[in-house]
């Protein structure tokens, strides 16, 4: 164990509740502190139910490209919490991170404070003290509560497509949680805004007439689609003709669109536009694992693939990637947490796919049990069964299919422990 895992299991104490949407714990935290989300670099602010982290890493690596020097802040982690903060494109070093940390903790001095929170305190301090010309922030849960949401002055905002999601704290419907996710729309701040559904845009919009906030909205102010092997974007700058994401998945088209609207909107290049779509990186997101011991048991004639979506759009995300690969029999090894539409999630999925075999989430005290995920596959119309774990559920489809998709998908955090046993 690190020196910064020590701190984060103690940090995990501080409030018996994981999740406590409010901002007061965090402006008093941030006060005592002595204000580091004042101090720093300019801000793009990231909410959205899907695409967000995609549409982070695409906007990262067209600014990166100009030779811009980026932070970025996101989550959850996959294998590593380091992978939450990065200073100037780098992860945050490890006794940096341990500082940081308990500096944090010696200021809040035991006070009722959720984990996110008093860790994302410690990434607007890390930002604070490290040069750079733009902080990527992406909202963890929600928005108007979220503990990102508390920069008063954000250069850009950006809405990615909204759905149902995390019902338990932003609402039933999706007006509701639209109105969750436009709380970051700041006075008189320019937004972009992904495609979204008309009831959705429709709360976007009435919020961002309050505050006189000018709204880049997708099929009004700009639009994204594929043309045969070609991106084709345009806005009122003119036309962009691109090769397609490299990031797998129709879904990913849109997620450009919305990247190179607001890549637009800062004044990039041509070519900064280009690497946006070319070279972002962003790991379980339809990720094709090429080594480990998870590939060895799948078999050299294998595909293994996985991918961290856990919600109706994502699988419906998912499904239409499936449709676009070269048709060959797939199998998935799903694991969920019990807070989730599963059946939703399996619906769009039962048409692409050959078979299931469920598993639980290892450590993960909210996973479902992989008999329930059987069942819901069952009902979705996915023939399933149960499975011990991620290896022996690879082992049992390679034993009677050697050529096979297998797809790991159904939880972010059975893709991290995925990607930590594949190492």
């Amino acid at each position: 164990m690190t020196q910064s895992d020590a701190i984060l299991d103690r940090l995990m104490s501080l409030h018996p509740k994981v999740i406590d949407l409010s901002l007061d714990r965090m402006h008093r935290l941030l006060a005592a502190l002595g204000h580091p989300e004042r101090r720093i670099p300019p801000v793009i602010h990231i909410a959205g139910t899907n695409g967000k982290g995609s549409t982070q890493a695409m906007i990262r690596a067209g600014l990166e490209a100009g030779g811009a020097r980026v932070h970025a802040y996101t989550s959850p982690h996959l294998a590593r919490f380091h992978e939450r903060i990065r200073l100037a494109g780098e992860l945050i070093p490890e006794d940096l991170l341990a500082a940081t940390l308990e500096e944090c903790e010696a200021t809040n001095d035991g006070q009722p404070i959720t984990f996110f929170e008093i860790t994302t305190a410690a990434g607007f301090l890390a930002f604070s003290r490290v040069p750079a010309d733009y902080t990527l922030l992406e909202v963890g849960l929600g928005g108007r509560l979220d503990a990102t949401n508390v920069i008063d002055d954000p250069r850009l905002t950006i809405i990615t497509p909204v759905s149902i999601d995390h019902t338990q704290y932003l609402g039933e419907t999706l007006p509701e949680i639209a109105g969750e996710k436009a709380g970051i729309l700041k006075r008189r701040v320019p937004a972009i805004i992904a495609p979204q559904e008309e009831p959705a845009l429709e709360v976007i919009e009435a919020r961002a007439e309050r505050l006189g906030a000018p709204l880049l909205i997708a099929g009004q102010h700009w639009s994204v689609a594929r043309e045969r092997d070609s991106l084709v974007f345009q806005d009122e700058n003119g036309l962009l003709d691109l090769p397609l994401p490299n990031l797998p998945g129709p879904h990913q088209i849109e997620n450009a669109g919305t990247a190179l609207a607001a890549l637009r909107h800062l004044g990039v290049s041509p070519d900064q536009a280009r690497a946006a779509v070319t070279r972002a990186e962003w790991p379980a997101r339809m990720q094709r694992l090429k080594q480990g011991p998870l590939v060895e048991a799948a078999g050299p004639a294998a595909e293994l693939w996985l991918d961290g979506g856990h919600n109706p759009a994502g699988g419906q995300a998912v499904a239409a990637t499936l449709a676009a690969m070269p048709r060959r029999a797939t199998w998935l090894v799903c694991g969920m947490l019990n807070t989730k539409d599963v059946t939703g999630y399996m619906r769009p999925l039962a048409d692409q796919v050959d078979g299931l075999i469920a598993i639980p989430i290892p450590g993960e005290p909210n996973t479902l049990p992989a008999e329930a995920t059987a069942q819901a596959a069952r009902e979705a119309g996915i023939d399933a069964r149960v499975g011990e774990n991620a290896e022996a559920a690879i082992r049992e489809i390679a034993s009677t299919s050697s050529q096979s998709r297998i797809l790991i998908c159904g939880s972010l955090y059975l893709a991290g422990r995925v990607l930590r046993e594949n190492n």
